[in-house]
């Protein structure tokens, strides 16, 4: 048999991926990754794990962003603030569990005394977007604006420096790293290469950025959305989401990580899912080892409690 050919396409450029030369997938793959695992040490007081649990405060800014002018679709979302987040915070002041809640700025506007309270009540506001917009859909000049527009809208409302972000939808552009810099942030919580806390790199130069993963699977949003006009539709019962949330949270306290949660007070703000939060909050605490913290005090935790580690090489 002759020597089998292979096609060399190190040269060629074009929109096909497998015409791309290895460096300019190596440069995507690069661009933003993971580095050396933060995973600490120990958490504070010996507890065996950490519980950070955050709530995404959308209210009417989804169909905002959409331009959506229905008062219906709005009423949705006017369901979280109105009735969603004060069951919200009644929970957790009966559990004393400070959580962390990030606002789009447009939703710290529309209900300023919102914020207020839930600083008062010890909770952080993390920013999340000006309008609920898709990073990945702007140019990346309105990116930068509108994220330095929202710290400084959130900043002004809560009276507190906003030090970590999630952008919306988890919507990470190829700016979006960069921008995150420029703010001198602490952390970010929108990739998803980890289960625990790790150090983000860029184009592999590490930044110093606490990288807070989250996850699809622990996120109400996606067992519980309803579009009218559309074939998304609720199909896991709260029992079934109970039961998932509580595998992710033993999982997380077997192996001594972190479990981070992302509900939505327009999701699970709603009596027959509100039970969900509570069930999960008492499994924890039963455990009486567990740490709960705002998603800044463990990026600050884990930032100078890391284990020692090698830092992670680029593929």
């Amino acid at each position: 048999m002759g020597a089998r050919r292979v096609t060399d396409f190190s040269q060629a450029e074009g929109n096909e991926p497998w015409r791309w030369p290895e460096a300019r997938w190596r440069g995507i793959v690069n661009r933003v990754r993971a580095g050396r695992s933060l995973l600490p040490t120990n958490w504070p007081d010996g507890a065996r794990c950490a519980f950070a649990i955050s709530f995404d405060a959308d209210h009417d800014t989804i169909p905002l962003r959409d331009g959506d002018e229905s008062p219906m679709r709005i009423s949705q979302g006017h369901y979280g603030s109105r009735r969603g987040l004060p069951r919200i915070r009644r929970l957790l002041q009966q559990a004393g569990i400070p959580a962390t809640f990030f606002y789009p700025a447009v939703s710290a506007m529309l209900y300023p005394d919102e914020v207020r309270a839930l600083v008062a009540d010890g909770h952080e506001i993390g920013i999340h977007s000006w309008i609920h917009e898709r990073n990945t859909q702007l140019p990346p000049e309105d990116e930068l604006r509108l994220s330095l527009r929202a710290r400084d809208v959130l900043a002004e409302t809560s009276g507190v420096e906003p030090v970590g972000m999630r952008t919306a939808s988890w919507d990470f552009s190829v700016h979006t790293m960069s921008i995150i810099e420029q703010m001198g942030l602490l952390y970010d919580s929108s990739l998803m290469a980890d289960d625990d806390p790790y150090e983000l790199l860029a184009d592999g130069r590490p930044t110093g950025i606490v990288e807070l993963p989250p996850e699809w699977i622990r996120d109400d949003a996606i067992y519980f959305n309803f579009e009218r006009f559309s074939a998304l539709r609720p199909y896991t019962p709260p029992s079934g989401v109970a039961e998932i949330f509580r595998a992710e949270f033993d999982g997380a306290y077997a192996e001594g990580g972190l479990f981070l949660l992302t509900l939505h007070p327009h999701v699970s703000g709603h009596r027959s899912r509100i039970g969900i939060i509570s069930d999960l909050l008492a499994h924890a605490r039963a455990r009486g080892d567990v740490w709960f913290a705002t998603h800044a005090d463990v990026a600050r935790w884990c930032r100078d409690n890391a284990a020692a580690s090698g830092e992670a090489k680029a593929p």
